[in-house]
């Protein structure tokens, strides 16, 4: 990484994995929106809901997938490290957000890109684990203290976007800190890929 790069504020694609307008978890990347200012300039991805049902025979050849699909692929290709702050359905993840990272295996846009992982919902260890492990497969660089359980996350992030509940402010610097840090390439120690057996 050159010097320039090092002192340029680091491009952070967000990615809620709501579909809801007002969720706790976009009030929550507004949150680390300004919590990071100076470290970050962050776009939050709006397309998501666009991006059409996983099919590897739309994606045969360079430049056939779907038109949204290539939209987002270009947004992980512009940003310097990925932000996915996302609830926990039925002890599940998303299936809008698991069928877009569906579209990255094959074109490892995910491989070797900083992410952060932030599941917040009413409790969150089980979709959690679930995506961490995702992500890891495909070769996201996650650092221990850049993914976290935000649980009962109603009572400590408002609608205004502002972390209420102070220790959870502090793991949220925390991982913005880490996440930072992973990108500007300092020494941090990144999580291992899953075994598959």
């Amino acid at each position: 990484m050159n010097d320039t790069h090092m002192t340029q504020p680091i491009k952070l694609l967000a990615i809620c994995g709501s579909t809801r307008q007002s969720s706790s978890n976009h009030h929550l990347i507004k949150a680390i929106t300004e919590l990071g200012a100076g470290k970050f300039t962050v776009q939050l991805l709006d397309s998501l809901t666009a991006i059409p049902h996983f099919n590897p025979d739309l994606d045969m050849d360079a430049g056939s997938a779907p038109e949204a699909v290539q939209h987002f692929r270009a947004q992980l290709a512009a940003a310097d490290a990925v932000l996915i702050c996302t609830p926990e359905y039925a002890i599940g993840v998303p299936g809008t957000l698991k069928n877009a990272i569906d579209w990255t295996v094959s074109s490892m846009h995910f491989s070797q890109k900083p992410v952060a992982l932030i599941t917040a919902g009413t409790s969150g260890h089980k979709a959690h684990q679930s995506l961490l492990g995702t992500l890891l497969i495909i070769e996201s660089k996650i650092a221990e203290d850049a993914q976290l359980v935000i649980s009962s996350v109603r009572t400590k992030v408002n609608g205004e976007g502002v972390i209420t509940d102070a220790d959870t402010e502090t793991q949220v610097r925390k991982l913005i800190d880490t996440l930072a840090a992973v990108v500007r390439e300092k020494e941090t120690t990144l999580l291992p890929a899953p075994s598959l057996f």
